[in-house]
């Protein structure tokens, strides 16, 4: 397997984002790149982050911080992630578990004060569930309502 990278978005890697493709099964259960970049855009909490393997734009996701993840957690000094995907055509190269691996170590060198990480899982998405959990994610029982149905909140302390 390629090795990836984790690195803020640069305006060079929105043409490869706004082309991603994702089955109906997958789009319903996360937010497009360019979605997700228009609302970080609108939002200074949320930084874009790009996944890349050999310097191609693969994957893609969001860190959100500030008033609007009080939903997730009264801890001033956690991170949500948010729309990660990995684009249909560079699935099940690991990618997406390699990114999740080398979160912490990301975050906690560009966001010093951040002491936990925090996702939202549908219940249905049982696969992403699994790698959440493999990379280290712990459930502790949190149950978050989202767009379509419940959801599993898993968190990682830094």
């Amino acid at each position: 397997m390629t090795s990836i990278t984790l690195t803020f978005f640069e305006e060079k890697h929105r043409e490869t984002l706004y082309g991603f493709y994702l089955p109906e099964d997958q789009e319903k259960f996360t937010a497009m790149p360019n979605d997700a970049l228009k609302k970080c855009e609108e939002d200074p909490g949320r930084k874009p982050v790009v996944i890349t393997a050999s310097d191609q734009t693969v994957g893609f996701f969001v860190l959100h911080t500030g008033e609007h993840i009080k939903d997730f957690t009264p801890n001033p000094n956690a991170m949500v992630i948010r729309a990660l995907s990995i684009n249909h055509s560079e699935q099940g190269k690991g990618y997406a578990k390699e990114a999740m691996m080398q979160l912490p170590t990301f975050v906690s060198s560009n966001y010093r004060r951040i002491n936990e990480l925090i996702l939202a899982v549908n219940f249905k998405n049982t696969p992403a569930k699994q790698l959440y959990e493999k990379a280290g994610f712990v459930d502790r029982g949190q149950i978050k309502h989202g767009p379509v149905g419940p959801q599993y909140v898993l968190h990682y302390d830094l």
